[in-house]
């Protein structure tokens, strides 16, 4: 919690998340999955923009911060305790997935993709990214890259098990049409990114 707490700012709101919902594009008649919401700096933004933004975060700190954050700003938000790999929401159900920071902490990539092929319906899309901060060229390399950790703290900014590559194997495995996986610059960031869509 304190770890959390230390870092809040970036995770209230992030101009990565502005970004990767800007790319995502929800519409007012959509529903968006946000996998590992964190405090909500993702669905805050889709929120004002999708019917119906679901907030998936598996620890129960953030699920109370999201809960909270959510009902103050009367937001069109639900809060499920899951996780990539068992989203608790139901089959063909959702317009839009994105994902932030969080794919290295899927323990299993396989069962994730499958999970959210599952969910994700016939013409529906996915955007996920996880910052490349062990890139020299990312701003805040000097404090997040693996090398460079000298803070104490435990952490993992890239993809402990798979590539993006490997990510959008995946995806194209269960029925998704891949049109990004690998890194690309998003706002300034080298970013670790798979975009994909579900043909009708």
């Amino acid at each position: 919690m304190l770890r959390y707490l230390r870092h809040a700012g970036r995770m209230w709101s992030s101009e990565v998340n502005d970004a990767m919902v800007d790319q995502l594009a929800p519409t007012g008649v959509e529903h968006v999955a946000d996998i590992g919401a964190g405090m909500g700096a993702g669905v805050a933004v889709a929120a004002r923009r999708a019917a119906h933004v679901w907030a998936i975060e598996p620890t129960p700190y953030m699920q109370r911060l999201l809960r909270l954050r959510t009902r103050a700003l009367r937001l069109p938000v639900t809060v499920v305790d899951g996780a990539a790999e068992a989203t608790g929401l139901n089959d063909v159900s959702i317009d839009a997935v994105m994902a932030v920071n969080t794919m290295h902490h899927w323990v299993d990539t396989s069962t994730a993709a499958a999970e959210l092929a599952r969910i994700v319906r016939p013409g529906g899309r996915l955007l996920l990214a996880d910052e490349d901060f062990d890139d020299p060229g990312h701003p805040e390399h000097h404090k997040w890259g693996s090398m460079n950790n000298t803070n104490g703290e435990e952490h993992h900014h890239h993809f402990d098990m798979v590539g993006a590559e490997q990510m959008g194997e995946l995806f194209a495995a269960n029925g998704f049409t891949v049109t990004i996986a690998g890194k690309v610059d998003l706002v300034g960031r080298p970013t670790l990114m798979v975009a994909a869509d579900k043909p009708v």
